[in-house]
């Protein structure tokens, strides 16, 4: 899958807004930081292109593949693909191209419960069956041989029985070998002049350089129908990640002005033309991957069509896309998509395949707390607070509470996020972790974090931290906070209103340039560069300075 061609506008970080919906911040639409909790140590450079980090893939939770291989049996065409290739048993008639002879056709239907089991058969059912069985053969479910007498037979593959008896490793890898074919199949079919079909032939007639002309036409229409698809689907897998539970249903409309409105702007006129454009081109292509469970797709409903009279060649259009906001009701008309997990465990393999790196949720978390909070201090894509969760899961609350407080110790440049780190997986701990906090009180670089939480949590009998102590805290808690927002203005400048300055900033910021710390003069060279009071921020400016001739 190739990364997202998003367009931009411009560095303004407002989301563009959907269908129907003023204002509306949408994930693909947010900030690097805001999106991953990326910190600034490892993330982006002043000068660094943001449409380089849109290819940076949110880590995702996942069922396990128990989970994932019931919810793969389940889908009713891959269901029908396994009941196909064991009907083959020990083998069955088929014609040379591999298909079901006419006499059986219909049998694969009533099979499939398709049909019904007396009377005629519906073609569509007959149909039906027919795409299962080139499904099973594509899967190589079924093989197709040829006897000693030279008939053509279909038996059954050996990917039949594990798959029928759910081995998670053999359904996982058919099930996306069939959602990467149905992939490649809603292309070719969305890149098609109208009328003809895959495979069609030219015209009886056509001159050769004509022919060409028409098949580059075709490749062409291919690339970029694959292209839409691939940007749809990784926008649908990055909202996903990021969607409470029961909110990842996405109205259509939204998907495609994602798509197609550059960021920060409104959707003109010539937009909302082409955010309906890209809503018709997605709708059938999203419905062929629903049949593989790749999505839940209510498409678009038929009776918002309507075909433009009297011009030729006229397109159908949505006639109420994005004119007035709609109730919930009239907005599902024109289509919701929900990536299903079995969809993110696909889409993340197809991203993994192209290079990307796309972790899950909890893959820093398997190791101890010194590889947990190195691990998230260190990951450009990752979400804090879900992988401390995940760690502190089933954990003794104190024991935990101590492994964490001995992994945040250190002068390295990731300590004080170690430290801020710490702190959260602490307050996720709870009372639990309160006798390990108490132990660390007099530890020079733990005891003023320690009793900040306990006050925090309401302890009366917790001593005031000594000047020494109080001060490097304030310098480290300060440093954390400037490596986790990446140097961000309004966010620090909100800390800094916080910093106990007097109405003698000399005498604060002498002490505090003394303060032995890595990060001393850093935080005072942002005091001084942002403080809005003048007189302060030149103090904090010089004692920058002498901190920084002192190291």
């Amino acid at each position: 899958m190739a990364g997202r061609r998003r367009k931009n506008a411009g560095p303004s970080s407002e989301g563009a807004p959907d269908e129907g919906s003023a204002g509306a911040v949408l994930p693909a639409d947010l900030e690097l930081q805001d999106l991953y909790g990326a910190f600034a140590a490892h993330g982006l450079d002043d000068d660094e292109d943001l449409d380089d980090a849109a290819v940076l893939v949110p880590p995702v939770k996942l069922p396990s593949e128990t989970e994932l291989t019931a919810q793969a049996k389940a889908v009713p065409m891959f269901g029908y693909a396994l009941k196909l290739a064991r009907w083959t048993a020990p083998h069955r008639p088929v014609d040379e191209h591999g298909d079901l002879t006419g006499p059986d056709r219909v049998p694969a239907a009533r099979l499939l419960g398709l049909a019904p089991e007396q009377g005629d058969a519906p073609e569509e059912a007959v149909v039906e069956a027919m795409r299962a069985w080139s499904l099973a053969c594509d899967l190589d479910l079924i093989e197709i041989g040829t006897t000693a007498a030279g008939e053509h037979v279909a038996i059954p593959g050996p990917d039949l029985e594990p798959a029928e008896q759910g081995d998670p490793e053999t359904v996982l890898e058919l099930w996306l070998t069939a959602a990467g074919i149905v992939r490649e199949l809603a292309v070719e079919a969305d890149s098609l002049p109208e009328g003809e079909e895959a495979g069609g032939a030219a015209e009886p007639g056509a001159e050769a350089e004509e022919d060409e002309e028409r098949l580059a036409q075709v490749e062409d229409a291919r690339d970029e129908a694959a292209e839409l698809l691939d940007e749809a689907l990784q926008v649908l897998y990055e909202t996903t990640a990021f969607a409470e539970p029961g909110t990842e249903t996405v109205p259509l409309g939204v998907l495609a002005a994602l798509l197609v409105v550059p960021e920060g702007e409104e959707p003109s006129e010539e937009l909302l033309g082409d955010i309906t454009d890209v809503m018709v081109a997605l709708d059938p292509m999203l419905g062929d991957l629903a049949e593989l469970g790749v999505l839940d797709y209510r498409p678009i409903d038929p009776e918002l069509f309507d075909e433009e009279e009297g011009e030729e060649g006229g397109e159908p259009a949505l006639t109420a896309a994005g004119e007035e906001p709609l109730d919930e009701e009239e907005s599902a008309r024109f289509g919701l998509v929900r990536l299903t997990p079995l969809g993110q465990y696909g889409i993340r393999k197809w991203l993994l395949e192209d290079g990307y790196d796309a972790p899950l949720v909890g893959d820093l978390a398997r190791g101890d707390a010194v590889e947990l909070l190195r691990g998230v201090c260190e990951a450009a894509n990752v979400l804090p607070d879900e992988e401390l969760k995940v760690w502190i899961t089933g954990r003794e609350p104190a024991a935990a509470a101590r492994e964490l407080l001995a992994a945040a110790r250190g002068s390295d440049a990731y300590a004080p996020m170690r430290r801020m780190l710490c702190q959260l997986a602490l307050t996720m701990l709870g009372e639990g972790a309160e006798p390990a906090v108490r132990e660390v009180l007099d530890d020079p670089e733990l005891g003023g974090g320690a009793r900040a939480w306990l006050v925090g949590r309401g302890a009366a009998d917790v001593p005031a931290p000594e000047r020494a102590m109080a001060l490097w805290t304030v310098v480290d808690t300060f440093a954390a906070q400037l490596l986790d927002t990446g140097g961000d203005a309004e966010m620090l400048r909100e800390l800094i209103a916080d910093l106990p300055v007097t109405d003698n900033p000399a005498s604060y910021f002498g002490e505090l340039w003394r303060v032995d710390h890595p990060y001393t003069a850093d935080v005072l060279e942002v005091v001084g560069e942002l403080h809005l009071d003048r007189a302060v921020a030149k103090e904090a400016r010089k004692a920058a300075f002498k901190a920084r001739s002192k190291g």
